[in-house]
């Protein structure tokens, strides 16, 4: 047991050792990091490049890592990004020997007490034109100095919304000096594309990459090349939202739209059906351009409403035509030899459409046979009403002859009165008999033309319904392969 305890004992002063020994040692790093301050900032300024030879020129390495889209402004053609900006030089009078410091080979300063390349973002679109984030520097034994900086970004970025939602965008971020040329400061990116490790994934947008190419670009201002380093982010809008919310309410109504010719015309809801759809496609095309641009380019979306739209606007105008032709009463004309044949005989069949108060349950032979029985029921009615009326007329003519003998005689004068009274009230029944069957033949002819009318007006409901869906079809199929 006093084994174990002394075992014990000297494990614990070992450790206590230890721990002084790096206390003493971190003080020294801390004394000599001081010392080390004091002589490299006694003589130093920021203000001028650090470069031994002006001659020589000064390479900057840029990174840039993007963490973050906070915001796609299309309409005011503002991208918003989080970035890191890492920026690495070396500086000629941040030097030191590091064996005569105890070993320290770097330290961490503010990065206003060094000099620091006046790199911006050429494109940037924000008001605020405040100075860089004043984070630490790390500064190395070997002049080498390494700033990184997060920054949150505006830049301008040419958004084509030509296929609206199913575009891709590519929005440039071009750094550069502001005041140093290529001769003084030179660029260099340290990757061939912008970092993505540490990209926190966008609800609305899809990352496919983020090249980085190196420009040196002569202004006419002067003559002495620039150089930048341009970073295209490559932008994929994720469409699902906008096909939930816009797309398909738009598809559905435009399908909607026809079937207000299947409506009945005596329904008085066929024009009002047209316009309510009219004026809900209004409201979805008003959303759209509220979020688009002012710009010439139509999105494929809007161009959809104005096609559908407009297909309304000449189903409605077709609908008012043809309930003119459905009101069409008795004084209107005949229906044309060409419109009977061509509508009434051939399109009829083809759209499936009967007579007026037929339905495909009642079949059309039946109506036809009960409309023969009615026909010869009149007939034989009407032989049944002329035939005492013959008969008596016959009389009439056998009392005319019998009277002119008797008269000729003088036999029975007061019967031949009698009988000529009877035949004028025969001759005034029988106008009026003559004069109701012609108002019945009259109205049954005006009412037929009538029908005939009816019957077009719904043969070309039932034409355009089917025109209008086959338009509406291929619209909807047309938006779809464009967006693929």
């Amino acid at each position: 047991m006093k084994r174990k305890s002394l075992s014990f004992f000297y494990v614990f002063l070992g450790l206590l050792f230890t721990a002084v020994i790096l206390k003493a040692v971190e003080s020294a790093k801390g004394k000599y990091a001081h010392m080390l301050f004091n002589e490299l900032f006694e003589d130093y300024s920021n203000a001028l490049i650090p470069v031994e030879d002006t001659d020589k020129v000064l390479n900057v390495t840029l990174q840039i890592t993007l963490s973050q889209i906070k915001d796609m402004d299309e309409r005011n053609q503002i991208l918003s990004a989080y970035l890191w900006i890492r920026q690495s030089w070396y500086d000629a009078y941040l030097k030191w020997d590091k064996d005569k410091y105890d070993g320290l080979d770097s330290i961490r300063i503010p990065s206003n007490l060094v000099w620091r390349p006046d790199i911006v973002l050429y494109n940037k679109a924000d008001d605020d034109f405040s100075e860089p984030v004043n984070t630490n520097v790390v500064l190395r034994y070997d002049g080498k100095i390494t700033w990184d900086a997060p920054a949150i970004t505006k830049s301008s970025c040419v958004v084509d919304v030509s296929y609206f939602p199913f575009d891709s965008q590519q929005c440039n971020l071009t750094f550069g000096s502001w005041t140093y040329n290529g001769n003084q400061v030179d660029i260099i990116n340290s990757l061939d594309s912008g970092d993505l490790s540490d990209f926190v994934e966008d609800v609305e947008w899809e990352i496919h990459g983020m090249p980085a190419v190196k420009n040196v670009i002569t202004y006419g201002c002067c003559s002495e090349p620039y150089p930048d380093v341009t970073f295209t982010l490559i932008l994929k809008r994720k469409s699902s939202f906008y096909i939930f919310n816009l797309l398909l309410p738009c598809i559905l109504i435009s399908f909607l739209a026809p079937l207000g010719f299947y409506l009945p015309a005596d329904s008085g809801e066929k024009v009002s059906l047209g316009v309510t759809v009219l004026l809900a496609l209004t409201v979805f095309q008003l959303m759209v351009a509220e979020i688009m641009p002012p710009s010439e380019n139509v999105p494929l979306i809007g161009k959809y409403y104005i096609a559908t739209m407009t297909m309304i606007t000449a189903s409605t105008a077709l609908t008012i035509i043809i309930m003119n032709l459905h009101h069409c009463g008795s004084e209107a004309k005949p229906v044309p030899q060409w419109a009977r044949v061509v509508i009434l005989d051939y399109m009829s069949k083809i759209f499936f459409v009967y007579d007026v108060g037929e339905n495909c349950t009642s079949p059309k032979r039946e109506k036809e046979e009960h409309r023969l029985e009615g026909d010869d029921g009149c007939q034989r009615r009407h032989k049944e009403v002329r035939s005492p009326l013959s008969n008596r007329n016959d009389d009439f003519h056998l009392r005319e002859v019998d009277g002119n003998l008797n008269k000729s005689y003088g036999i029975h004068g007061k019967n031949v009165r009698e009988t000529v009274n009877c035949c004028s009230c025969y001759k005034m029944l029988i106008k009026n008999i003559e004069y109701i069957a012609n108002c019945v033949r009259d109205h049954k002819a005006n009412r037929a033309k009538g029908i005939e009318w009816k019957k077009v007006a719904k043969v070309m409901d039932r034409f355009f319904m089917w025109i209008f869906f086959i338009m509406v079809f291929f619209m909807s199929v047309l938006v779809i392969g464009k967006a693929a």
